[in-house]
């Protein structure tokens, strides 16, 4: 993005690892902070120390250059920032919050790296415009010459691809999880809701953690009567899900819904995945996860409807499970 002043940059070695603690720290509170995105921030004095690690934990909230800041200032390292970096372009906005551009020019930082630009069309003025404006050196991570850049563009891209699509499009990124066993089958053994390993259960949950609502089939409720809680990870504290359900025909009984609403869920009925999606988006939904089976499944993936497909194959006994990461290049809707 181009910088107004000169500065003794830190080696880009130091700069990936910044990237990726910030990063990681962001992951952590992935589905707590809607209906703003998750963002993480590392900051670092001039000899590439680790000052502060944080991350925007929920809506309303200190973003995460804040609680960096703020937690350089109770450990007396403030005077020593040099450089910080962040998953998101820092906001130039009053909010709920202050604008974080304003809190890193309180202090005496000199650079500033981002991983993705602030994709937000209602919000006027950039945060690293303004930052530059006063004198700071502003970098995009992928003006970093390091080999590890890709992988970390990736993951900081992922982190902000359910807001994104919300905030440009009013409709929900919806990521789709199917689980195979060795014959290509969804359908568990007799007596077992699952057939995939205990690695990929946790994974499973992981994303059920960060998605802000779930959409199943009828079928699949009155087959299994699943839960669609967190449970192999910790959940985010207080953490409440829309629970959409496919129904053209009544057929969910009224006492599994009662029972979702005590789980914490919100059950929600629709006659078709247009209808869901579009209440889903209105309802300030960013990620939406597909658990479903094999019918609900197909329908949506042929539909082209999805952005992300993650498939988790059994391969064998013994053996790990394979899960692969597809991303939808071609979205309708």
């Amino acid at each position: 993005m181009g910088a107004s002043s000169s500065t003794n940059s830190l080696p880009l070695g130091i700069i990936a690892d910044a990237f990726a603690r910030a990063i990681a720290a962001a992951t952590d509170y992935a589905g707590a902070t809607s209906p703003n995105p998750p963002v993480g921030c590392a900051i670092l004095d001039a000899a590439g120390n680790l000052l502060a690690v944080e991350a925007h934990r929920k809506a309303g909230e200190a973003h995460a250059e804040a609680r960096a800041i703020a937690a350089c200032r109770a450990a007396g390292t403030i005077e020593r920032i040099h450089t910080i970096v962040v998953t998101l372009e820092p906001c130039n906005h009053h909010g709920r919050t202050p604008p974080c551009a304003e809190a890193i020019l309180s202090t005496p930082a000199r650079e500033i790296w981002i991983a993705e630009t602030d994709p937000n069309p209602r919000v006027e003025g950039g945060g690293a415009a303004r930052l530059a404006a006063a004198g700071l050196t502003v970098r995009l991570l992928t003006e970093l010459d390091h080999p590890d850049t890709a992988r970390l563009a990736a993951k900081a891209e992922r982190l902000v691809a359910p807001f994104v699509t919300w905030v440009t499009t009013g409709r929900p990124f919806v990521t789709v999880k199917q689980a195979l066993d060795e014959t290509g089958s969804m359908i568990p053994p007799l007596g077992r809701k699952t057939f995939t390993s205990e690695a990929s259960l946790t994974l499973a949950h992981r994303m059920r953690r960060r998605a802000d609502a779930i959409l199943t089939g009828s079928g699949t409720i009155l087959a299994d009567r699943p839960e669609f809680t967190v449970r192999h990870v910790p959940d985010h504290p207080g953490r409440s899900r829309i629970l959409a359900i496919l129904d053209r025909g009544g057929r969910v009984p009224a006492d599994y819904l009662a029972e979702a609403a005590q789980r914490g869920l919100r059950p929600l009925l629709f006659a078709d995945i247009g209808e869901a999606l579009v209440r889903l988006g209105a309802e300030g939904v960013h990620e939406v996860l597909v658990e479903a089976g094999p019918t609900l499944t197909a329908a949506i993936l042929s539909a082209g409807i999805w952005d992300e497909h993650v498939a988790i194959r059994k391969i064998g006994a013994g053996m790990p499970d394979h899960v692969t990461i597809s991303r939808n290049q071609n979205k309708k809707g």
